[in-house]
This record gives C-alpha cells, structure tokens and sequence, in this order.
C-alpha cells in the first residue's frame, strides 16, 4: 500500500473532482439524451415492448441512450424517439403512409429543430425527431414504421379528397 501524506492526499481528491466535473461539465448538453424527457404514457406496455426491439442503428447513426423509459436516442441526438406521447388529434399538418404506418409532419416546431413526426392513429403515440444532419430522414421513417407497426392501430390520416363534400341544401 503506497501512503500519501495528507497534504497530497488533498491536492489528488481535488484533482479528481476537478477532473470529473470537467468529464461532467464536456457531456453538457452533447449528451445523447440530454434534456429529453420520457413522454406521459411512456410505462405504456406496447411501449415497454418498442423498447426491446429499437435497432442498434438508424440512419447511420449507433444507438447511444436509452436510460428513459420509452426513449431511445441514436447518434450525438441526430434522432431522438419518444414513445407514448399524447395521441395527436386532427390536424392539417401534412400525413404521410410509410409501410403501413401514417406518421404526421409537425409544421408547428422551428425548422432549425430537425422534422418531427408523430405517428396517427396508433395507440401509444410515437414522436421522432430527425435533425438536418440525417440526410436520408426516408429511409428513417420505413425503419421506424417497421419497429411502430405492432402498435394498436385504432384510426388512420384522411386527406380532403377522402371526405365528401356536404350535400347542397335547399
């Protein structure tokens, strides 16, 4: 056993702490997950079971958190998942059917922020938000329809096209 005196023993606890808030400190905000908060019906059991099937990648990118229930993180937050959101109501936010699964474009975020999509009509609800530096946000979403699809589905997205115009009156 080597002995330190107590002076040095200081200097060394210090040293260590300094260098650990500095590893804390350099994660910050960089962190995978950092900031993401698990969804309200996150303890959702279909979500429970998205989670054992997440896949190692996506988009190019390695899965890197997934210490929230119902969140699943791949790359520095390139795509960042949360299962059991709020069931999105109607909106005119654009939809589109990818393999099966009908995912909406939320128009209401900051572009800046990456595209978020939210599947429709699926109980519990899943958000992904897919940041600019994932080219192939496509190849994403058919990725994402084949781990979404198990999901209760209890509605699907109707166009303008697909509703009939009110009778005349009169």
């Amino acid at each position: 056993m080597v002995r330190i005196p107590r002076p040095r023993r200081a200097v060394v606890a210090a040293a260590a702490c300094a260098l650990t808030a500095g590893v804390l400190v350099s994660c910050g905000a960089d962190s995978p997950g950092e900031g993401v908060t698990a969804a309200p019906h996150a303890g959702d059991a279909a979500c429970e079971q998205l989670a054992d099937r997440y896949p190692d990648r996506l988009g190019g990118q390695d899965l890197t958190f997934t210490d929230r229930p119902g969140v699943a993180v791949w790359g520095e937050n390139a795509i960042v998942l949360r299962c059991g959101v709020e069931l999105p109501v109607p909106t005119p936010d654009p939809c589109a059917t990818v393999d099966g699964v009908d995912w909406v474009f939320r128009e209401d975020r900051p572009e800046d922020d990456g595209k978020m999509v939210v599947t429709y009509g699926r109980d519990p609800a899943v958000e992904a938000v897919v940041s600019h530096d994932i080219a192939a946000v496509d190849d994403v979403l058919v990725d994402l329809s084949v781990l979404v699809k198990p999901v209760k589905t209890y509605t699907k997205c109707i166009s303008l096209d697909d509703v009939e115009p009110p009778a005349p009156s009169g």
